[in-house]
């Protein structure tokens, strides 16, 4: 390679959703900042999703993508906004782009910087690597966290660096407000541990049984003194009714589904004992908080997209075959393989080490 070009000092890091995806990217973050103390990182996120990473100490700003307001792009008035938006972006005058999300989007959101190098998974899909400046190589077999740091190695390998990035650092944050307001949210716990139990997903197919979930609670309330905090988005409750009604018929547990902020959500897992989730961003953060943790899994390449380094804290008996095996209702068999017993059974063991651990 020819002399390395002038170190950057205006990074972009461009991963504007899912929310799950959002948290697990975060070591990007981290090894950039650890190379360029001084150097202005900002990422490019989904307004949505933008309190997932605000309050992380390494970021300098969060560039919002007002993805609503700029849909349908087919409409002449959003389109004319877009252009305006992709505008604002170039004018930002970014040294490096890097694409974490490896989309056609997330592409053209690269191509819009015009930064001087602009790079990206070389299998990235729907053209994206049309953007990149550099394209690297990225085994389709490495876990999503693994695939995004050998992203962040080539960067900092292109400004000529000398040593690897130390292992990933998965740690997520939150502001003090949102601390607070999670600890309003669990007074009623009245300092029992909390439980966070998750049984929403988007897709049916990735959802345990909402009465298992249920049987589950049952069991907390009846064999430890935890409280449960059971979470989900706006517009799920309708996913767990059983569980939800638990809330009614005990003091020791909160149904806070869909009446939580992302901040405020995160806090709440940063704040739990144990948290039981299916495959859906709550598990992230959890792996973010290193809080213990119960994943249950069914169509999921769990070695690809699981719980980062916590393998042990997945349950799956039946695995898909394929990456979009979670898009057919019918895969929802692969959930149902799951027992209760075996989940109680891992929540109480953790709940026990957590206790212990407490003690020490």
């Amino acid at each position: 390679m020819a002399d390395p070009p002038n170190e950057p000092q205006r990074i972009l890091i461009i991963r504007p959703s899912a929310l799950g995806d959002v948290c697990r990217s975060v070591p990007v973050l981290a090894a950039l900042r650890a190379r360029w103390p001084s150097a202005a990182i900002d990422w490019l996120v989904q307004d949505a999703f933008a309190p997932a990473i605000a309050a992380h100490p390494a970021l300098s700003e969060v560039v919002a993508f007002p993805r609503r307001a700029l849909s349908p792009l087919a409409r002449p008035d959003k389109l004319l906004a877009a252009l305006r938006w992709g505008n604002e972006l170039r004018r930002r005058r970014y040294d490096l782009a890097i694409d974490c999300q490896g989309l056609m989007r997330s592409g053209v959101m690269t191509l819009a910087t015009g930064a001087r190098i602009r790079l990206g998974a070389a299998d990235a899909r729907e053209l994206a690597p049309l953007a990149y400046t550099r394209r690297v190589p990225a085994s389709a077999d490495m876990h999503a966290v693994d695939r995004m740091m050998a992203l962040a190695q080539a960067a900092i390998d292109t400004f000529g660096a000398a040593e690897p990035i130390d292992a990933p650092d998965m740690r997520l944050y939150t502001t003090a407000d949102a601390r607070a307001k999670a600890l309003h949210s669990l007074a009623f716990a009245q300092g029992a541990p909390v439980v966070v139990l998750a049984p929403t997903s988007r897709w049916p197919a990735k959802r345990w049984p909402d009465e298992r979930f249920a049987t589950l609670a049952r069991a907390l309330l009846e064999q430890t003194d935890a409280a449960i905090a059971i979470v989900g988005g706006p517009g799920e409750q309708a996913q767990c009714p059983q569980t939800r009604a638990l809330a009614n018929e005990h003091q020791r547990v909160a149904d806070l589904v869909g009446n939580t902020a992302i901040d405020h959500l995160m806090a709440i897992v940063q704040a739990s004992a144990l948290t039981v989730a299916n495959d859906s961003a709550v598990l992230h953060m959890a792996v973010g908080f290193d809080r213990p943790l119960v994943a249950l899994f069914g169509p999921t390449l769990t070695h690809l997209v699981g719980p980062y380094k916590r393998e042990a804290d997945a349950i799956q008996h039946e695995g898909p075959a394929h990456a979009s095996a979670h898009k057919n209702a019918s895969n929802g068999r692969m959930m149902r393989a799951i027992e209760a017993e075996e989940v109680i059974g891992a929540v109480l063991t953790r709940l026990s080490r957590s206790a212990a651990r407490s003690l020490a």
